[in-house]
C-alpha cells in the first residue's frame, strides 16, 4: 500500500463518525437518483410506448394547396405563386396513392389509411356519443398496438364480420355492453346495425371512453364517405427519426405530416421537467453529504496539525499533503457510488413489483422503471463532483501548513 494512501486511510480513522455520516447520505443520495430517475424515465417510455400503439409515430392528414399569387398584369395570364401561404383542405383525397408513394421511403414500416367520424351508439334503451374510427385491419395492426390491446373477444371475429364492432372498454362499461352484443351506430342517415366482436383498453381515458373501431367500408357507409380517408397512420424503423421523416413526406406528397413528438409535446415536456425536478430535489442529499464532508476534513486539518507538520519536516511537499487529503474524499467517494448502485439497483427492482394501479394516460398494475445505466453514471459523475470540491479546500488548507511556525507554536 502506498505511503499517502496509508497515511490518508488512517487519518480518516481519526473522524469515524463524522465520515460514516457523510458516506451514507452518498449512499442516499446515489441510490434515490438513480430511482427517481429510473421511474420518471419509466414512466415515460411506457407512455410513448402506448401512444405510439394507438396514434402510430407519423400521421398524414390535411392537403396542403398553395393559395397566393402575385400578378403581373390584369389579363396576362401569368402569376407566380408566394411561398409560404398555404391552405390546409382536410382529409387526404387519395389515400391508396399517397400509401403507395411512401413504399418509396425505405424507413417506413408500414401505412394504414383510417376514417374517423362522429356518432351515437345505441343499445340497451340508451345513447352514447363515440368517435369511430374505420380501420382496415389487416394494415391498420401494423401501426398499432390493437393486437395487445383487446381485453375480451378476438380481431379474428372481428375481421370475419363486415359489420363487426371493437368497443372501448370505458364504453362497455358505461353501456353495459359485452362481446356479442347487437348495438346501433347513428351518424348521417339511417343507423346501421354492429355486433360487438371485442372490447379494447388503452389505459389512455379520452381513448377507452370516446373510440370504437369498425372496418372502412362499413364507416363509409355509416359517414355517407364513398372516398378518401380522414388520414394516414405509419409506423417507422426508427421512432426517433419521426420529425426528420414526417418533413421529407410532407414536402413529398403535399400533405401536413405530424410526428408524435410533435404531437404529443405537453406531455414530453411535463415528463421532462419531472425528471429535471426530481434530480434537482435528489441532489441536494450529495451537496449536504458534500458539506459534511467539507466540515469532517476540516476538523482533520485542525486534529492533524502537528501530523501535517511532521510529514512536511520529513519531506512531505505541499502537494502531497494536498493529495493525502484528496485521497481521503476520493475514497469515501468511491465507496458510497458503489454501494449506493447496489443499493439502487436493489431498490429499483422493488419499486418494479409494487402493485399499483394507474389509468388515464396509460395503463399499467405496477410501477414502471427504466434500466439505463446512464442513470448510474449521471448519480457517479454527480457525487465525485461534490464530494471532490468540498476536499479541495481543506486540502489545500492542509497543504499551506508552515512546519516551523507549527512545531514553534506548539512546543512553546
Amino acid at each position: 500500500m502506498r505511503p499517502n494512501l496509508l497515511i490518508a486511510l488512517r487519518f480518516l480513522g481519526a473522524r469515524k463518525r463524522a465520515m460514516l455520516m457523510s458516506l451514507t447520505g452518498i449512499v442516499f443520495g446515489v441510490a434515490f437518483f438513480v430511482i427517481t430517475q429510473a421511474q420518471t424515465a419509466g414512466f415515460e417510455s411506457y407512455f410513448i410506448k402506448t401512444i405510439l400503439g394507438v396514434n402510430g409515430m407519423v400521421r398524414i392528414e390535411d392537403r396542403i394547396q398553395s393559395t397566393r399569387t402575385l400578378e403581373a398584369g390584369a389579363g396576362s395570364g401569368f402569376a407566380i405563386a408566394v411561398e409560404g401561404s398555404v391552405k390546409y383542405i382536410p382529409g387526404v383525397q387519395f389515400p391508396n396513392k399517397i400509401v403507395d408513394a411512401l413504399k418509396a421511403f425505405p424507413e417506413v414500416t408500414a401505412a394504414s389509411p383510417v376514417i374517423r367520424g362522429n356518432a351515437t351508439l345505441i343499445a340497451n334503451f340508451r345513447e352514447y356519443d363515440t368517435k369511430p374510427y374505420g380501420i382496415d385491419l389487416a394494415t391498420f395492426v401494423a401501426v398499432s398496438d390493437l393486437e395487445t390491446q383487446i381485453i375480451d373477444g378476438s380481431l379474428k371475429t372481428f375481421g370475419e364480420n363486415p359489420y363487426g364492432l371493437i368497443v372501448g372498454v370505458r364504453i362497455a362499461r358505461r353501456m353495459n355492453l359485452q362481446v356479442g352484443d347487437s348495438v346501433l351506430l347513428d351518424s348521417v342517415g339511417e343507423p346501421q346495425r354492429f355486433r360487438v366482436a371485442a372490447l379494447f383498453e388503452t389505459g389512455i381515458d379520452q381513448v377507452d371512453r370516446e373510440r370504437v373501431y369498425l372496418h372502412l367500408p362499413a364507416i363509409r357507409t355509416l359517414l355517407n364517405k364513398p372516398a378518401g380517408a380522414s388520414f394516414i397512420q405509419l409506423n417507422l424503423q426508427d421512432q426517433n427519426a419521426a420529425p426528420a421523416m414526417a418533413a421529407r413526406i410532407e414536402q413529398t406528397i403535399a400533405h401536413s405530416t405530424m410526428p408524435w413528438q410533435e404531437r404529443e409535446k405537453t406531455w414530453l415536456q411535463v415528463f421532462s421537467v419531472l425528471r429535471i425536478s426530481s434530480a434537482l430535489t435528489i441532489s441536494t442529499i450529495i451537496f449536504i453529504s458534500g458539506l459534511g464532508m467539507f466540515n469532517t476534513l476540516v476538523m482533520i486539518v485542525v486534529d492533524k496539525t502537528r501530523e501535517i507538520a511532521i510529514l512536511r519536516s520529513m519531506g512531505y511537499t505541499r502537494e502531497d499533503i494536498s493529495r493525502i487529503f484528496m485521497l481521503q474524499g476520493g475514497i469515501v467517494v468511491a465507496v458510497g457510488v458503489v454501494l449506493g448502485c447496489g443499493a439502487a439497483a436493489l431498490g429499483t427492482y422493488a419499486l418494479s413489483h409494487i402493485p399499483i394501479r394507474i389509468r388515464g394516460i396509460f395503463a399499467s398494475d405496477h410501477f414502471v422503471v427504466l434500466w439505463d445505466p446512464w442513470h448510474y453514471v449521471a448519480a457517479a459523475v454527480i457525487a465525485t463532483m461534490v464530494v471532490l470540491v468540498a476536499s479541495y479546500f481543506p486540502a489545500r488548507r492542509a497543504a499551506r501548513l508552515e512546519p516551523g511556525s507549527i512545531i514553534r507554536g506548539s512546543s512553546s
